[in-house]
């Protein structure tokens, strides 16, 4: 008896330690982990310092190079001594073509004339330049913008339109021929629409007539777009005014100056002929 409480003491004895040694280190395990995961918490803000990089975009690339040639294309400045190109063709200040040199040779020409290098074509293989004196960029400036302000501006025609009755008055003719030859000066269109009055006896060319004595009064300005036409059938009569051409309105002047010659030479040849009689 005395034997087995000696046993179970002991092994009630070995329990405890084994307990007591598995509480020690799973006391110390966690001490040891601990500290990881805080630094693991505390490192997290460090995110806010990463770099943010903008995503590859094609087009807007594609955009970018776009404005920058368009930019370079409409400057014209002096760029001194920062030629990007190794090799370059230059060209004198009186429009002579010095040909291919290296950048450093230009330069120094442009400092022995003191002269200023302007960028010609960036296009072209190799890069032109030109050598240019202060009053010639100044020049060639004031050219490119009045070129500029002379350049047609693209854009959709507008169109007026006028409606009347064919039994129209000379006055209020004459204000709506000027109103008319206004928006033409403007580059617009305009559609003259001619209504023939009701219960009326007048000639059937009337409305016709009408059209081209609006038209008369700007020959070197309007033409017919379309020519008159009838509609609502036949009480009405339309056509389409617009702006001349540049090539029709030197077609129009040679003309004109034609007859004035011809009138001209017919009026001596009569001339001479009575001063013929005369004697």
């Amino acid at each position: 008896m005395a034997a087995f409480l000696l046993k179970r003491l002991m092994l009630q004895t070995v329990k405890t330690e084994n307990n007591c040694i598995r509480r020690c280190f799973s006391k110390h395990v966690m001490q040891k982990t601990t500290p990881v995961h805080l630094t693991l918490i505390a490192s997290a803000p460090r995110l806010t310092y990463l770099i943010h990089t903008k995503g590859f975009n094609p087009a807007e690339d594609t955009q970018d190079e776009k404005k920058k040639k368009k930019k370079n294309d409409t400057t014209f400045t002096n760029i001194g001594r920062k030629i990007s190109e190794r090799i370059i063709r230059v060209i004198d200040e009186q429009g002579s073509d010095l040909g291919v040199m290296h950048r450093a040779d230009a330069i120094r020409l442009m400092d022995e004339r003191g002269l200023r290098l302007v960028q010609r074509s960036a296009t072209s293989e190799p890069a032109e330049y030109q050598l240019m004196t202060g009053v010639q960029i100044h020049r060639e400036r004031l050219r490119l913008r009045d070129s500029k302000k002379a350049r047609p501006k693209t854009g959709p025609t507008l169109t007026k339109e006028v409606t009347f009755s064919s039994n129209i008055g000379q006055h209020d003719l004459d204000t709506k021929s000027k109103q008319i030859q206004q928006w033409i000066e403007k580059k617009h269109q305009v559609q003259i629409t001619i209504k023939k009055r009701k219960n009326t006896d007048e000639p059937e060319n009337k409305m016709e007539e009408i059209l081209n004595q609006i038209l008369q009064t700007m020959p070197e300005t309007a033409t017919f777009s379309t020519r008159p036409q009838a509609i609502k059938g036949g009480t009405a009569l339309t056509c389409v005014l617009r702006h001349l051409s540049k090539k029709e309105e030197k077609t129009h002047r040679e003309a004109q100056e034609t007859q004035q010659r011809d009138t001209l030479n017919k009026e001596n040849g009569n001339d001479r002929e009575s001063d013929v009689l005369h004697q």
